[in-house]
């Protein structure tokens, strides 16, 4: 009953969950396109030429957000490009309040702490498993005698050295499965991070580069405004973003 209960709440809430939509606004320099039918900025300077567009097709209001930025060097010279130099700020009338913009180090940190929380929730539980199956032997029954004198009632109790033997090999096994589970996934979720986070570059000439920007959602229940500010060497695109509640059909 109660696994139906949690199981109940969870699809309510997912059903709750508010999905929105981001939709971009060019300004001069600029041209805004469908791909695959997600939305892409194209954002040209002197120097440089930037696109960009959403990780998902919806995102999930409250949430980070991902986005995919790609860059062209279009100089015969190195520019540099520093995630430092990346900022977001929601729009609100006439202020402009900073989104935190997520570095590679900081999310490959939080990673690394979520690894360390699932490597003692995964000890605990193999510590459990092998406990249960050390006394997995022994046997403590009771039954009833019929006999001459009456009816009585017995206790019989013992080990089984191949029943604590079976139940030991099958722990043994699925506490290496667990294991090499929370291993393996901390491992390929630090090789997706290596390989899609955008970080500090410098692009040669005629060279592109890009990778995945996170940063912290904007605020609010209605439509929100928000820019990305990205500069490479002496160039800076501004883009500007309006993202809004999916409309329901």
């Amino acid at each position: 009953m109660r696994i139906a209960f949690c199981a109940v709440v969870g699809l309510g809430l997912a059903a709750c969950a508010r999905m929105e939509t981001a939709q971009f606004q060019p300004i001069a320099g600029q041209e805004s396109i469908i791909r695959d039918g997600q939305p892409v900025i194209s954002s040209r300077q002197k120097n440089s030429l930037v696109l960009v567009r959403p990780a998902s097709r919806q995102f999930q209001a409250g949430s980070r957000l991902t986005y995919v930025v790609a860059m062209y060097n279009m100089t015969n010279q190195p520019l540099q490009f520093l995630v430092s130099n990346v900022s977001v700020a929601q729009l609100e009338g006439s202020q402009a309040r900073a989104l935190k913009v997520h570095s590679y180090e900081e999310l490959a940190a939080e990673e690394h702490n979520r690894q360390v929380a699932r490597a003692v929730l995964t000890g605990l539980a193999a510590g459990a498993n092998a406990a249960s199956a050390a006394n997995a032997g022994y046997y403590n029954n009771t039954a009833t005698v019929y006999g001459p004198n009456g009816v009585r009632t017995v206790n019989v109790s013992g080990y089984d050295p191949t029943a604590a033997a079976i139940a030991q090999n099958r722990a043994a096994a699925q506490n290496q499965a667990m294991i090499a589970n929370t291993i393996e996934t901390g491992q390929r979720n630090m090789a997706i991070l290596e390989k899609t986070i955008i970080k500090d570059d410098t692009l040669l000439p005629g060279e592109w580069y890009g990778g995945q920007l996170v940063f912290d959602p904007p605020q609010g229940d209605g439509p929100k405004n928000y820019t990305l500010s990205i500069q490479i060497g002496g160039d800076v695109h501004q883009i500007y973003v309006v993202q809004s509640a999916l409309a329901r059909t």
